[in-house]
């Protein structure tokens, strides 16, 4: 089949790996996850993900109740590890070969961060799980998700959320907000519309790469993403919304 992309970077958050659950990760999802991804590896598609840590870390939430900023962000960079664990484990189940490198040396549990090296496992047909953010306090996964995506020449960032796309205003309160198909980057930063923060909006629109936000919820999408199919919200150069 003709691919959209070459190479993709998904960007999945904490809260995806918790299902039903209120904390931590539910093996049947990290199980459906890692099926729709190694899916897609089979058709050739060249695949790093960034994974989140809020099903068991919010540095911010701790921050706001009295820890240091940069201790509790330290702290939700090592729950993206265990995160990104987990999944490796499922991808190879699934029959994807993966290494999980971290911004944050830990050697005796996965390799460090080293771009030619991340590139060249993609180019053996390795999946990279891409953890521990950037390494840095302050900056959120999407930002480190962006970076990576910029560093290793990915095609697009594919954000894998509980939303089907960019609403105008949050759906959840306001019922009749309007879902972008596509919508300019500095429209999403004008508007101050959640879909990621503006740094990373700032980092993607600088290097001008392309940011699919889709609802990863309904079984076969994070394939169809992969694949380059139409779903969710396209973020890009300014077009018409």
């Amino acid at each position: 089949m003709a691919l959209a992309y070459t190479r993709a970077l998904l960007k999945l958050s904490g809260e995806a790996l918790l299902g039903e659950r209120s904390y931590g990760i539910d093996p049947e999802v990290a199980r459906r996850i890692a099926a729709e991804a190694a899916e897609a590896h089979g058709d050739g598609i060249q695949i790093a993900i960034v994974v989140g840590g809020g099903n068991i870390f919010r540095g911010l939430s701790a921050a706001a109740g009295g820890m240091d900023r940069a201790t509790a962000d330290y702290v939700g960079m090592l729950a993206t590890v265990m995160n990104g664990l987990a999944l490796q484990d499922a991808l190879e189940q699934a029959g994807a070969p993966t290494r999980v490198m971290s911004a944050i040396a830990m050697n005796e549990i996965c390799e460090p961060y080293i771009r030619r090296r991340a590139v060249r496992h993609l180019e053996k047909g390795r999946i990279v799980v891409l953890v521990a953010g950037t390494g840095n306090p302050y900056f959120t996964t999407d930002t480190a998700a962006t970076l990576r995506a910029v560093e290793i020449g990915a095609g697009v960032i594919l954000k894998a959320t509980r939303v089907d796309g960019v609403y105008s205003a949050d759906p959840e309160q306001e019922p009749d907000a309007h879902r972008y198909s596509r919508i300019g980057y500095t429209e999403v930063l004008s508007n101050r519309l959640q879909a990621l923060d503006a740094t990373a909006v700032s980092l993607a629109m600088d290097n001008r790469m392309p940011i699919v936000v889709f609802d990863m919820t309904v079984r076969g999408n994070i394939t169809r993403a992969l694949r380059g199919e139409a779903i969710g919200t396209l973020i890009n150069d300014e077009v018409p919304a």
